[in-house]
């Protein structure tokens, strides 16, 4: 795929989740030129996280940010936080892009509301054919680990602040509380999925 054809998929197939901060986000999966598969990859357009960069670091300059009055080292601080932090792969390493299976859609995404504690959102998810499965993230809600045999297209509804208990039921947490029940099982939680950051011109 050339740059214009990716671009033109994922403007065509895949619905965008907008940030303030970032502009908007499209998730997919790719194959790399050397046939290795990432099944969650974010593409986004450069601008906004360019115009973030000179903001801090216009901010730096002039001594309003809070890196240079606690270390003394806030310009490289800032530097450092946006060339070296997160996943990033090139476009043109890219050969081809796929929809994810591990992305669950805009309408599904906007009926995950709120923390369940400080840092935690655990929620289950219902199936089309009515099972239910646990789920839960720290901060991070592009993708989902699926259980075996779904993908995130199989979600039909969110069940908030839940979790799958140990007898197999679906029990509610308590909102704001940081201590886990004692039928609560981790090990039937899917976890958020690590990602890529992909950032196209024109995007």
């Amino acid at each position: 795929m050339l740059l214009e054809e990716k671009i033109k998929f994922l403007k065509e197939n895949v619905e965008p989740i907008y940030d303030e901060i970032c502009g908007n986000g499209y998730r997919a999966s790719v194959y790399l030129k050397d046939g290795t598969y990432l099944p969650c990859v974010r593409f986004r357009n450069p601008d906004h996280k360019t115009n973030q960069a000179i903001k801090r670091l216009d901010e730096e300059r002039k001594g309003k940010s809070i890196f240079s009055s606690t270390s003394g080292h806030g310009y490289k601080e800032i530097v450092e936080l946006f060339v070296t932090t997160g996943n990033r792969i090139s476009e043109f390493d890219i050969a081809r892009i796929e929809l994810s299976p591990y992305a669950f859609s805009k309408e599904i995404l906007s009926q995950i509301r709120g923390e369940t504690s400080m840092g935690w959102t655990g929620f289950c998810a219902k199936m089309t054919d009515g099972k239910v499965f646990g789920f839960g993230t720290s901060f991070s809600f592009d993708f989902f680990q699926m259980p075996d045999g779904y993908t995130a297209k199989d979600v039909i509804e969110i069940i908030n602040h839940s979790y799958y208990a140990k007898d197999g039921t679906i029990k509610k947490h308590k909102i704001g509380s940081t201590m886990q029940r004692a039928d609560y099982n981790a090990e039937l939680i899917n976890l958020s999925r690590p990602f890529f950051d992909c950032y196209l011109k024109g995007l």
